[in-house]
């Protein structure tokens, strides 16, 4: 199966309010995603964006393109930083826990990534931007803990 995703992330302030966006593209099927996070950053929203949209895959071993517009999120797969952070047991890395539940779904399927630039009137990354920008607008936000626990474990050293 083939399938296009495309994926953005949004924090109003970094940190501050942030939120995720993601469009799936299949055939003539699509589907839009987005979720906000009372406190995050913007490359955890970036990489979150791609995490919910793969496991939002029904069909394992699914062929995925993912435009991001994020060097953070392509650069560690197209550079292959990932399988070093493998590892290394994802150890002395930010975002571990997003990291590790991105490399489970991604060993599900064949996923390639390819950068966009960002604000470029590329349809469906615009889209993207739209719906992250309104999720960490809204005020159904979550907490984002991941990240909370890295706030709190900075505050320990």
């Amino acid at each position: 199966m083939e399938i296009t995703i495309y994926t953005d992330g949004a924090a109003l302030g970094n940190p501050g309010p942030g939120g995720y966006g993601a469009v799936l593209l299949s055939g003539k099927h699509r589907k839009e995603l987005s979720q906000g996070y009372n406190l995050t950053t913007n490359n955890r929203m970036e990489l979150l964006a791609v995490i919910v949209g793969l496991e939002a895959l029904k069909v394992e071993g699914s062929n995925v393109t993912v435009f991001s517009d994020s060097r953070y999120v392509v650069d560690a797969i197209e550079k292959k930083w990932i399988y070093g952070w493998v590892k290394k047991r994802f150890a002395k890395i930010k975002n571990p826990d997003l990291w590790i539940r991105f490399y489970e779904i991604f060993k599900k399927h064949t996923v390639k990534f390819v950068w966009v630039k960002g604000h470029a009137g590329i349809k469906e990354n615009e889209t993207c931007d739209q719906l992250a920008t309104a999720a960490a607008r809204s005020l159904t936000k979550l907490d984002d803990f991941g990240y909370m626990e890295t706030l709190n474990n900075d505050e320990l050293l």
